[in-house]
């Protein structure tokens, strides 16, 4: 497999496989879609591929990244799923995606509580990490915010016990 940009981050607290993170700014391309997770996902990531694959202002292919996000939207029956943009682009230079629903944003600096886990992106192994990480911080007395986010590193034919996944909360500044 190649090496793909990531988010930038220093790891501040280790206690695997969870760790507390602090990450640099970063920008995403991000498209909000309905229906149930596993759908999606794949709906949004076909847009934003699309996009990245020179449906964009400068009719220019985009280096893949990872991870591939996603998170639960205010929406009960819609999910919000972003590509991490390439660090060599800014709000200035990068380039805009023709198709309308999707969006660029800025994510500014942030500290997260991440555990890392393999395996298959089901929502039982979701949930089960996600209950691994909510003992963690309830354990820790870490004061979070907003939604899970569900970060997924590895394309679909990855072998599942090499697959990277992840579930990030925000902590609260």
């Amino acid at each position: 497999m190649s090496q793909v940009d990531e988010p930038k981050y220093q790891v501040i607290e280790n206690k695997k496989p969870i760790e507390v993170r602090q990450y640099q700014g970063f920008l995403v391309a991000e498209v909000e879609t309905s229906g149930p997770r596993t759908e999606a996902i794949s709906d949004g990531f076909k847009k934003l591929a699309t996009y990245i694959f020179k449906d964009n202002s400068a009719q220019e292919k985009m280096s893949m990244t990872a991870p591939v996000l996603q998170k639960k939207s205010e929406d009960a029956n819609s999910w919000k799923t972003s590509f991490v943009m390439p660090a060599i682009y800014s709000m200035k230079t990068l380039p805009m995606p023709l198709d309308g629903s999707i969006q660029i944003n800025e994510v500014l600096p942030k500290k997260f509580a991440v555990i890392q886990f393999s395996g298959p992106a089901t929502d039982a192994n979701i949930h089960k990490n996600l209950e691994l990480l909510n003992e963690f911080i309830d354990a820790h007395k870490i004061p979070t915010m907003g939604k899970p986010i569900y970060a997924f590193y590895n394309p679909p034919w990855t072998l599942p016990f090499l697959r990277r996944n992840e579930i990030m909360l925000e902590i609260q500044p």
